[in-house]
């Protein structure tokens, strides 16, 4: 047994390896720190043991493909793995990520990130030589992780038979993935769509970890939940406090989990000073993606001698060991991704983290031995957190991840094993984005153009803005201002430059920025991907050769994203129109206050807010606006109704922004019609003249249609509306003259217009002779008002539009005695009580006992003598 490898996960290694040759596909479920990214590949390889000593003894030679979410975890990976075989990295275990490789003839264990494995899928569907693949983490469920899953489950299934497919998982929430791995891909169907094939096997380890004590350490009343990229000052107060705690009650390394690198920084400084319990100065180390590879590298080896605390965010989460580390202070928040749909708007926001990732960083600090977690929130709300991350196919900006689908042929995703099936919104805006850019056909699949953006490995509107931007700018200038967008460490807050992303560029230009090399190393990997002609004639990066460096990062991120393009909307505003229709706000403290226009690189909107707030962006000309913008340019000919007139003008548009407008004399008519219609149906029908004749007509058409039913015509505003002679009409004044009687009755139509009379007659004659108006006023229930005496003899209303008419009986003063349709039930029932209270105050009038035998009249009784 080699030295290191007696760890808890070794005891099922024989059981993963018999579920592989069994079903070709597994799923193992281990805690953290048990060995499950380190033992299971070089166990796959035949790496592990000497011969003849353990499970892979005599394992024949395999090579193995480790996808790891992170960077920071595929080198962490490979350089604990070469440790344990007793080699140097890049010989039998080796490490490729984005900008750096170190694998050789030997190597038998390769770890490469999720993203590159998707990369190289898409480039060689059949992963010669591979005999192996190993998603880790799986239950992170970054995009990349679904896809490589997908990819590789449609590679066995039409490919590669023998590929065998391991996903490892810290979570025992395993089902899913499971299921996925287990369907037959090449099957005609859509993800989710309970294509056939069996579960694959699943094997769980339930490696000894040392105890942690959970220590609930709550913040004070008061402190605001996180919003957007924001966090309560106070809350970093708060987290300095718990960890100045744990470093007094606690031994050991102290690991601090935060959102992002900006809180990091603020904790550095409300740490500056801070020493052990013996006064030993300590070290405060930062560790996130924005790092160089060599200080991520160093923050995961221990100081001889001194004690550290380690401020990370989730990339310490998993897969990787900080050596030395006892205790775990969880500020209790993590960084994800959101998009917002209606305004195409992508932002980084913070929120709660889950209970799973909570128990993942738990984890770190029993690595080694007993340790303890200072979790920042009470008790009481730990089981109220979300038990399982939210996927990021859910909630992320799925553009990438369309196009990948369909350069795989499989666009939407029909037919592949997807854990989880993309929203269809989603993936309807991210189609729409790449038909935009001519990524895609109109059957939905990859273009030559869209293939070519996907080769270039940056998101396809970076992409775009590459390819499209060296000719422009100079390759060399349009490569570093897309590797300076690649990363939000050129776009996120607090970094050099505040909202002023080319003061961003020219601090990574110094090489002195922490985020230099990183920059440096994406700038070299973009200029390959955009060698050829665009790159030979491209300038290099003096400022004497070709536009400016505010000129080139103006057009770089107008090509990337020309809905941003925006411009002031008054001078000395801080409010800006973007072409996309969404206003955008510079905040406090901006560079940028004096540019009329701007090329917008990020933008988010606050919860709350209406307006998005601009994160970084580059002030911009109007005629460069005009040039990477060429395709929202149109003229538009706009007719509206506004301020009781028709106005009508012709504009010059850049998407939303108006550049130009002049009076158009002669609009065309149908759009001055519909300007009118839309004033109507804003301000009211009350804007035309209705005689007594029109609205009587409206009512009795209306009780028709209610009563009868077709073909009686609805005459609600919107259908008159269709039937309204509204030629000439540009103005109130014009409205007057609109004749609302002919279009009613153009609405009902010359037949029924000829029955109306019959149907729903003005007058409906009573027993008394009289002729009374019937009242439509409720269309439901016309109603006639009539006195008493004028109905004595009647025994049933009359029917009036299909329903038997109202009767409102009324007294000889002509006030309501009774309502009712039913006479029969009246005379019966209610007219002795009407008559027992009237008679002795109307005595000139009628009061019969038998109401139905009396004579109707409209006369009072003579007087005597």
């Amino acid at each position: 047994m080699r030295p290191g490898t007696d760890l808890p996960l070794r005891a099922v290694l024989p059981a993963v390896l018999a579920a592989l040759d069994a079903a070709g596909t597994a799923v193992l479920v281990a805690p953290p720190g048990t060995g499950k990214t380190t033992l299971v590949p070089l166990a796959l390889a035949g790496l592990l043991d000497e011969p003849d000593d353990g499970p892979s003894a005599g394992t024949p030679p395999v090579r193995v493909l480790v996808a790891e979410p992170r960077r920071l975890a595929a080198r962490a990976a490979a350089r604990r793995m070469s440790d344990l075989v007793g080699d140097q990295v890049g010989g039998l275990v080796g490490f490729t990520v984005r900008g750096e490789s170190r694998t050789s003839a030997r190597t038998r264990v390769e770890v490469v990130t999720t993203g590159l494995l998707v990369q190289r899928l898409l480039a060689d569907p059949e992963l010669a030589g591979v005999g192996v693949v190993m998603l880790d983490e799986v239950h992170e469920r970054h995009l990349d992780t679904d896809l490589a899953l997908a990819f590789c489950v449609d590679v066995r299934a039409a490919l590669r038979p023998d590929l065998r497919l391991l996903a490892t998982s810290a979570t025992a929430d395993a089902e899913r993935v499971a299921a996925a791995l287990g369907r037959d891909a090449a099957v005609d169907g859509g993800p989710g769509d309970g294509l056939p094939g069996g579960a694959a096997p699943v094997v769980e380890a339930d490696g000894v970890l040392f105890p942690v004590e959970p220590v609930w350490c709550p913040p004070p009343a008061g402190i605001a939940p996180p919003h957007g990229l924001r966090v309560d000052p106070r809350l970093l107060d708060h987290v300095a406090t718990v960890v100045r705690r744990a470093l007094t009650e606690r031994a050991g390394d102290v690991l601090v989990f935060l959102p992002g690198a900006g809180e990091i920084g603020g904790l550095t400084g409300r740490l500056a000073g801070a020493t052990d319990p013996g006064g030993a100065p300590l070290d405060v180390v930062p560790l996130h993606g924005r790092l160089r590879g060599d200080v991520q590298d160093a923050a995961l080896r221990p100081t001889p001698g001194r004690r550290r605390v380690v401020l990370a965010t989730a990339v310490a989460e998993s897969s990787v060991t900080v050596p030395g580390v006892r205790v775990v202070v969880d500020a209790g928040l993590a960084r994800v991704p959101r998009t917002d749909l209606g305004r195409g708007l992508d932002a980084l926001v913070t929120v709660r983290v889950s209970r799973a990732g909570a128990t993942q960083r738990a984890g770190r600090a029993g690595r080694e031995a007993p340790g303890a977690v200072y979790r920042c929130w009470p008790e009481g709300e730990h089981e109220r957190l979300a038990a399982q991350p939210e996927p990021e196919v859910g909630t992320a900006d799925l553009t990438a991840f369309a196009l990948r689908l369909a350069c795989w042929g499989a666009p939407r995703g029909r037919g592949l094993a997807l854990v989880d099936a993309p929203p269809v919104a989603a993936l309807d805006v991210a189609e729409a984005t790449l038909h935009g850019l001519g990524a895609l056909d109109g059957d939905g699949r990859a273009t030559p153009r869209g293939r070519a953006l996907a080769r270039v490995g940056a998101h396809p509107r970076l992409a775009r803005a590459l390819l499209d931007g060296a000719p422009l700018v100079g390759a060399r200038r349009a490569a570093e201002v897309v590797a300076l967008l690649s990363d939000d460490a050129g776009t996120g807050p607090g970094g050099a430059g505040g909202d002023d992303l080319v003061a961003r560029w020219r601090a990574l230009r110094t090489g002195r920025d922490p985020g230099s090399q990183r920059w440096q190393d994406e700038t070299r990997r973009l200029l390959r991907a955009v060698e050829g002609p665009a790159a030979r004639g491209g300038a290099p990066s003096g400022p004497a050769d070709g536009p400016s460096l505010d000129e080139a990062a103006g057009v770089v991120v107008g090509l990337a994203f020309p809905e941003r393009l925006a411009r002031r909307r008054r001078a000395g505003d801080r409010s800006y129109l973007m072409a996309s229709g969404t206003a955008a706000e510079l905040g406090d403290g901006t560079r940028l206050a004096d540019a009329t226009w701007l090329a917008i690189a990020v933008a988010d909107r606050p919860p709350g807010r209406r307006d998005a707030r601009v994160r970084a962006a580059v002030p911009v000309d109007e005629a460069t606006a005009r040039e990477v913008g060429a395709h929202l340019l149109e003229e538009v000919d706009e007719v509206v109704w506004a301020g009781g007139d028709v106005r009508s003008r012709r504009l010059e548009r850049l998407g939303a922004v108006v550049l130009a407008e002049r009076p158009l004399r002669s609009p065309d008519p149908a759009l001055v019609a519909a300007a009118v219609a839309a004033g109507l149906r804003a301000e009211g029908l009350d804007l035309l003249r209705w005689s007594e004749n029109a609205l009587a007509l409206r009512r009795r058409l209306a009780a028709c249609r209610s009563g009868l039913g077709d073909p009686w015509p609805a005459v609600d505003d919107e259908s008159l509306l269709a039937h309204l002679d509204l030629a000439g009409a540009r103005s109130r004044r014009d409205l007057l003259r609109v004749d609302v009687t002919t279009a009613l009755r153009t609405l009902a139509g010359w037949r029924l217009v000829a029955t109306l009379d019959d149907v729903a007659p003005e007058r409906v004659e009573v027993p008394s002779g009289s002729k009374v108006a019937v009242d439509y006023t409720d269309p439901d229930a016309p109603a006639l008002p009539v006195k008493v005496q004028e109905v004595f003899g009647w025994t049933a209303s009359p029917r009036v539009a299909g329903r038997p008419l109202v009767l409102r009986l009324l007294s000889p003063a002509g006030r309501p005695v009774a309502v009712t349709s039913d006479l029969e039930s009246f005379w019966r029932n209610g007219y002795p009580g009407v008559r027992a209270d009237l008679r002795g105050r109307y005595p000139r009038h009628p009061w019969p006992e038998d109401p139905l035998a009396a004579a109707p009249t409209r006369r009072v009784n003579p007087r005597r003598g």
